[in-house]
């Protein structure tokens, strides 16, 4: 079976509205994201299928039935996709219980890490001129990084 062209442009348009939903920082467009992955899944599932007969066996010829795992799938997924929705509708709610909003923060381990990661990294990364010794080999020159910055690193890292 070939799929509708429309079918195909609108699985298309619900997976890329959902993906970017999913990646913004509000839960509640989050949520909308997931529902429409779901929809767009599902609509996926359902144009795989071959129409047919009923499977029923003896109501209709072997070769003209459809298959009923499509369906089977489908409804799997219509479950899933409503435990997940309702899943962030809890988280959603709590959060904008306790914080007024719903906009998912930064874990402060996380903004840790991140500056470890960027302070190792050092500045020389930016900062690096490359000079020839005497050998006619490349040899790296770092610049060394201000007071200023190490310190407001090390302060941020700790909490402080």
């Amino acid at each position: 079976m070939n799929p509708n062209l429309t079918y195909v442009l609108v699985v298309g348009v619900l997976f890329a509205t959902g993906v970017t939903l999913l990646l913004e920082r509000s839960l509640t467009r989050v949520l909308m994201g997931v529902i429409l992955l779901g929809n767009g899944a599902n609509l996926l599932l359902l144009t795989g299928g071959r129409a047919g007969g009923p499977p029923i066996v003896g109501t209709t010829a072997e070769g003209e039935m459809s298959d009923p795992l499509p369906q089977a799938m489908v409804l799997t997924a219509i479950v899933i996709t409503l435990g997940m929705t309702a899943f962030l509708l809890a988280l959603a709610y709590r959060s904008w219980h306790l914080n007024g909003h719903d906009e998912v923060q930064d874990d402060v381990e996380d903004r840790r890490i991140m500056e470890l990661a960027d302070r190792d990294e050092g500045p020389g990364t930016a900062d690096t001129d490359s000079d020839t010794d005497s050998d006619g080999d490349v040899a790296l020159v770092t610049v060394p990084a201000d007071d200023t910055t190490a310190s407001a690193t090390t302060d941020a890292g700790r909490g402080r």
